[in-house]
């Protein structure tokens, strides 16, 4: 029998020495295949020709199709909207690393890159975040905000200074000076289809509301007698982004510009949309209902995905009804007590996940981050430790957090590479089942999962001093009886049979993520 106690001072990423492929599939049964079925019945057929029993089998066989054509597919119990993120969502987003302005080239180039070495993992969104519709957002030296604020300017009487992209009936469109292939009304169309030929999903940021450009100017809203300049409330504006105003939902043609903007984004073929400043300070219950009514009427389904945090408690009820993902955490940085205070938020929601609802804890910030010195601090690598970084990924899977790259990934190493591609980690967050904290104190934390397709256990072990600890966990804490195997899923190794327990000594805010099988 192995010793119970084990030691971890990893210094590098532990994936083992390989990194296999994942694959998943939906069954199906080609067209072809049921062509082949049937005239392999010919014989029985032409037997039948003559008999009214033909034309019963053959209706039964026509209703089997439709309903396997048309029927809802995954778990029925779940709405239309949940069905569309049965797993937390996975890919990558543009903040982290490009603030608001990444180019059409930059991205192709991340989704390429994704499309070579992440896609196999699961890793399958790219997103472009926010103020794509303006040619060159912070390029103005702004004393109120940090270096590169994308805020605009206005004249006294509102109205604004500054470029920006958009149609006649006020949706905002990808600026043709960073995004060429939008030109001639395309939108992100072009860039959508390149991402899905990379076998990708595609997303995109929006600001909740109006934008100023369209109430000043009293553009109409499309299909409606309605223009926009009616519809805002013009006290109701984001504190960091002086783009847009907030939407009067009881007024007439709210509900119309909302769906007319989502029938937009269905055109381009966008596959999951985050919206931003609707969760906090102020909770925005009325356009979160808009925005969700939209997405059910375009014809698309999407991920609808919620922002900033974080998001208030008392309101989980209404947010589980409308969202895919919604964020818990302030805007999340590669810094120790930002990852600390992150246990506490992912308890305090561990109750309110279900499957296709999914409390978020923001962006993974390891890799190479804030290019040119934007959005937050210097161009650097993460400051998280490997240890950290074992916390960071170990914390976000065992809760089942939706996993977003943040990372230039063209410029980041390939020990971060490594790191994200461990599919054992990632079946955890992406499989697992009655995800909980058993308890966290100021220096340690545990958490337990199940593996439904088993009996088997997932823990996650946390040491949260700043000095190296033990951890213990007692098996009795889960009631677990007899011998049993254990796997660490960092190292990809058995580690040996054990007893009563399980103990290993961690650095500095480092974790451990095992797997316990029943002997």
């Amino acid at each position: 029998m192995k010793s119970e106690v084990e030691e971890r001072s990893d210094e590098i990423p532990l994936c083992g020495n390989r990194r296999p492929k994942i694959f998943t599939s939906d069954f199906r049964i080609p067209t072809s295949d049921l062509l082949i079925t049937f005239y392999s019945f010919k014989t029985v057929l032409r037997t039948m020709i003559t008999n009214k029993l033909f034309y019963f089998v053959l209706l039964l066989l026509l209703l089997s199709c439709c309903t396997s054509k048309s029927g809802k597919k995954g778990n029925p119990e779940l709405s239309s909207s949940e069905q569309i993120a049965l797993k937390p969502p996975m890919g990558w987003n543009s903040f982290d690393a490009f603030d608001c302005r990444i180019n059409e080239e930059q991205f192709k180039k991340t989704v390429d890159f994704m499309a070579e070495n992440l896609l196999q993992f699961g890793w399958n969104y790219a997103v472009i975040d926010y103020i794509w519709w303006h040619p060159s957002p912070g390029d103005w030296k702004n004393p109120k905000f940090r270096y590169g604020h994308p805020n605009i300017r206005y004249a006294a009487d509102g109205k604004p200074l500054d470029p920006t992209t958009i149609d006649e009936f006020g949706r905002l469109l990808p600026a043709v000076e960073r995004f060429p292939s939008a030109a001639g009304g395309k939108g992100f169309k072009p860039l959508a289809d390149y991402v899905h030929g990379k076998g990708l999903k595609f997303g995109i940021h929006i600001m909740r509301g109006i934008h100023r450009y369209a109430a000043y100017n009293k553009l109409p809203v499309k299909g409606t007698l309605f223009n926009l300049g009616d519809l805002v409330e013009k006290s109701d504006t984001c504190k960091w982004c002086n783009h847009m105003y907030g939407v009067d939902a009881f007024k007439p043609g709210a509900q119309e510009y909302y769906n007319s903007l989502f029938e937009l984004y269905a055109s381009w073929d966008v596959d999951f949309i985050k919206v931003d400043d609707i969760l906090f300070p102020t909770y925005h219950k009325e356009e979160i209902e808009m925005i969700r009514k939209a997405i059910d009427k375009c014809g698309r389904p999407m991920v609808l995905s919620l922002s900033p945090g974080e998001a208030p408690l008392d309101m989980a009820g209404h947010v589980i009804k409308n969202a895919n993902m919604w964020r818990i955490s302030a805007d999340f940085w590669d810094d120790w007590e930002k990852l600390k205070h992150n246990f506490k938020l992912l308890e305090e929601w561990a109750p309110f996940q279900k499957t296709g609802t999914w409390p978020d804890a923001d962006m993974l910030p390891i890799g190479r981050l804030s290019v040119d010195g934007r959005p937050h601090g210097p161009e650097r690598n993460s400051k998280f430790t490997w240890p950290e970084h074992y916390t960071l990924l170990s914390l976000w899977s065992i809760s089942r957090s939706p996993l977003m790259i943040g990372a230039d990934l063209l410029n980041s190493s390939d020990s971060t590479m490594l790191f994200l591609t461990n599919p054992e980690v990632i079946a955890v967050n992406q499989n697992s089942s009655g995800n909980r904290p058993l308890y966290t104190t100021e220096n340690e934390s545990v958490w337990v999962a199940d593996d439904p397709e088993t009996v088997a256990k997932y823990i996650a072990l946390f040491n949260l001093a700043d000095s190296a600890s033990t951890i213990n966990f007692d098996f009795n804490s889960i009631e677990l009886k007899g011998k049993v195997k254990i796997r660490d899923l960092w190292k990809r190794e058995d580690l040996g049979i054990f007893e009563t327990g399980y103990s290993i000594n961690l650095q500095p805010h480092g974790a451990a993520l095992i797997k316990i099988v029943m002997d």
